[in-house]
């Protein structure tokens, strides 16, 4: 794509609070759903596997990254202790806030912005590498998140991507949330990123290669599979929202599911609870 071009509602390099485009209602709603919790204990479970996909990008001391819909950190504290200065971006105020707590408390310098990831208010190709890990998925329109993923990023830099499968345990865990409340309309399921054709075609030409690579990574909780189910109605934004907008039933329905789901793919030994969650691993040159 062009390195004029953005989809950008209010234009490419805009630094504008995204709570002044809450106008707008699916924008409205992304605030609210992952405003509505405190996503650090579920963050937690799977920082082990986030801190692995940094180790592979062998990010070099100064190089530029971004981190799109950063949560709490778990992507922008690794690849500050590897030396690059980075730069954390999330839709949700809240998450902002614990990441500077995080980073802060793991002695690691890095900036934290609220903002958009369908409209990300940087100039055209600020960062070497661009990240996103179970984020910029959630966008509600991935055309607007991966055009610019791939505006922000410097020709010849990297975007990396990791997106839960629709095969894998969160994919299905997902599933049995819009089985209780479907999503609006129009806005296609966030596990489409985690199919190697979908991404190609929404990248298309504007990345030079492309490589997709299934990987697993574990969620751990020091918890019983119920004890869990819990934790994820009170701490994982879809979860709330859903619940939230579920009836007496749907939300009975809903809990069960998890428990069950956390029952059967659990793999702990100790009297906790770990999951194997696969994701679609993306590497991709700018072009």
């Amino acid at each position: 794509m062009p390195a004029e071009s953005t989809p950008c509602l209010d234009g490419p390099g805009t630094r504008g609070d995204v709570r002044a485009r809450t106008v707008d209602p699916l924008t409205a709603r992304a605030v609210a759903v992952w405003s509505g919790a405190d996503f650090l204990p579920i963050a937690r479970s799977f920082a082990t596997g986030a801190a692995e996909f940094i180790d592979r990008l062998a990010l070099k001391p100064g190089d530029l990254v971004l981190d799109v819909a950063c949560g709490t950190g778990n992507l922008a504290i690794p690849a500050a202790r590897a030396g690059a200065r980075v730069t954390g971006v999330d839709i949700a105020p809240n998450l902002i806030a614990q990441a500077r707590l995080e980073a802060r408390a793991a002695g690691c310098i890095a900036d934290f912005d609220v903002g958009d990831a369908e409209c990300l208010p940087y100039t055209n190709g600020q960062f070497d590498t661009t990240v996103t890990m179970f984020g910029a998925m959630f966008a509600y329109r991935p055309a607007r998140a991966a055009a610019e993923l791939l505006r922000v990023t410097r020709q010849g830099g990297r975007v990396a991507m990791a997106n839960w499968t629709p095969e894998g345990f969160v994919g299905e865990m997902l599933r049995a949330h819009t089985a209780i409340v479907p999503p609006p309309a129009g806005v296609p399921s966030p596990l489409a990123w985690g199919k190697e054709d979908t991404v190609r075609e929404r990248f298309a030409d504007g990345v030079t290669s492309l490589t997709c690579t299934r990987r697993t990574l574990q969620l751990r909780f020091a918890l019983s599979p119920a004890g869990v189910a819990e934790l994820f109605a009170a701490n994982y934004g879809p979860t709330v929202a859903t619940l939230k907008a579920a009836d007496v039933d749907g939300a009975s329905r809903l809990l069960e599911t998890l428990t069950r789901l956390f029952q059967e793919h659990n793999i702990a030994t100790d009297g906790g609870t770990a999951v194997e969650g696969e994701y679609l691993d993306v590497q991709a040159r700018v072009a």
